[in-house]
């Protein structure tokens, strides 16, 4: 007699992000999105909006975009905002723009604010906003020239990828290193969890 798959008998589980990093951090957890739809919103921030106020707005607006393709579905949606006091900074696509990011965090800290928010099927939705604090070490205009060079930093909000060579940048985390690759794991399995969805 076959044992029952537990798997199936969950509903769907949809990402509303194209990111390697996050999709890996889910699986992490045992919880692989049975698909992956970016939601593909203009993601310019509003006048005079604050960084922690717009990784929340961005990350209920992309749940409620691709929830409305996947009304059946689990949604997991998340922006991730790197943040110098209250200037939001970009996901550079230009090398110049990676370099001003590095020049600006180097040998401070700043905050990283991870936007989360889970819908389930029916409309339900819960929400959460994580803040981790960073340090970065003072650069040398060496690594900043040796990083850049990597291409490491491109499309990454603030200029650097933490799990990767930009992790030896940075002595101290206070807060959800998760939230800083992409996405709070421990929240997300709380929220998944607290709308009814299987998470063991």
């Amino acid at each position: 007699m076959t044992a029952p798959d537990c798997a199936s008998e969950r509903p769907p589980l949809v990402l509303a992000s194209a990111s390697p990093r996050r999709l890996e951090l889910m699986r992490q957890v045992a919880l692989a999105p049975d698909r992956i739809d970016p939601a593909s919103l203009d993601e310019t921030p509003a006048r005079g909006e604050l960084p922690n106020a717009y990784a929340a707005r961005v990350a209920a607006e992309k749940a409620e975009a691709v929830a409305a393709r996947h009304p059946d579905a689990f949604v997991v949606a998340c922006d991730t905002v790197v943040a110098a006091g209250r200037r939001i900074l970009p996901k550079p696509e230009t090398r110049e723009q990676a370099h001003s990011c590095l020049r600006l965090l180097s040998g401070g800290r700043h905050r990283v604010y991870g936007g989360l928010t889970v819908r389930a099927p029916g409309g339900r939705t819960a929400h959460r906003l994580v803040t981790t604090r960073v340090k970065m070490k003072r650069l040398h205009p060496d690594d900043i020239r040796s990083y850049l060079d990597s291409g490491e930093w491109d499309g990454k909000a603030g200029g650097y990828a933490i799990q990767g060579r930009a992790g030896a940048f940075i002595p101290w985390v206070n807060g959800s290193y998760p939230a800083v690759v992409g996405l709070p794991v421990c929240e997300t399995v709380q929220l998944l969890a607290g709308l009814g969805y299987p998470v063991r």
